[in-house]
């Protein structure tokens, strides 16, 4: 099985810019999924859960935010904010000419999910968060930091690739294929005969001045009231367990009962959902009445 790749246009600071997303499945499918990935990886991590999705009869829409993978760079590094994401996703949804979507989203992409789902009269049915929460840790976003404002500069794919396997090892037991997967999608050439990371360095800029105090979010949990299902690597060092445990507890989904968690062994921030048993409970869980 194979997406169909197509853009749209979005209107942000410095004018229209162009976002890449990825359609698997039926068009007129009943469900729609919306799979959102990390602040520095492409839409692309998500082919082996949007397949699965797919083969399960989903529509499943997988976007390249701004500034990463096929999508257009932002006119400037300043234009990378939450606002911005939440104007193109919303543009996205409305492009889909959809009332509802289910949402998955990694790290950032669960963040913008949080944001979206708190809004009055959202169209976000149900909620995925992979390794993101209503706390989240000030040393882990140090660490993504400075990762984020180095240069890289790689000389082939396998030099890409063995990078990947040393930064992205928290990802998980990933095979050969999948990192392979990764590394070729997460690179592209720098016009020099080497390789770059597939994204605008300017995204890193958010990081420039360290961030010394956990982001809180609670503000935006207590709003939200759709199904969530939380997911968390064991080892995670942006989302505690303690975390986890209040989200189960606090807010207006969890009062209905509405929220539930899952925590994957033997990976940390975060999973890669590439895994056949991390997909599975992912699929059970939208295919879910």
């Amino acid at each position: 099985m194979q997406p169909q790749f197509k853009q749209v246009s979005v209107i942000g600071r410095g004018g229209f810019h162009k976002l890449a997303y990825a359609e698997w499945g039926p068009p007129t499918a009943e469900q729609t999924v919306v799979c959102v990935h990390g602040v520095s990886r492409t839409g692309r991590d998500f082919d082996t859960l949007a397949a699965a999705l797919a083969a399960k009869g989903m529509r499943v829409i997988v976007p390249d935010l701004p500034g990463r993978g096929r999508s257009e760079w932002l006119a400037s590094p300043g234009h990378y904010t939450d606002r911005a994401y939440v104007r193109a996703m919303s543009t996205l949804i409305a492009r889909l000419d959809v009332e509802q979507v289910d949402w998955v989203g990694t790290s950032l992409g669960g963040h913008i999910g949080m944001l979206m789902a708190s809004e009055p009269r959202t169209p976000v049915r149900r909620l995925v968060l992979n390794d993101f929460g209503a706390r989240v840790s000030a040393a882990a976003l140090r660490r993504i930091g400075s990762y984020l404002t180095r240069s890289w500069r790689f000389a082939s794919v396998d030099e890409v690739e063995a990078h990947l396997r040393d930064v992205h090892a928290p990802f998980g037991k990933l095979n050969d294929a999948q990192w392979r997967h990764l590394a070729q999608h997460s690179a592209v050439s720098d016009g020099a005969g080497g390789f770059r990371f597939h994204f605008d360095p300017g995204i890193g800029m958010r990081f420039a001045i360290p961030i010394l105090l956990d982001v809180i979010l609670w503000h935006v949990w207590d709003k939200i009231d759709c199904p969530v299902l939380i997911l968390r690597g064991e080892d995670s060092d942006l989302l505690a367990r303690s975390t986890v445990e209040t989200m189960l507890k606090r807010g207006p989904a969890a009062a209905d009962g509405r929220v539930i968690a899952f925590e994957f062994p033997d990976c940390g921030h975060a999973p890669a959902l590439m895994d056949e048993a991390q997909i599975a409970v992912i699929k059970n869980y939208l295919l879910a009445d």
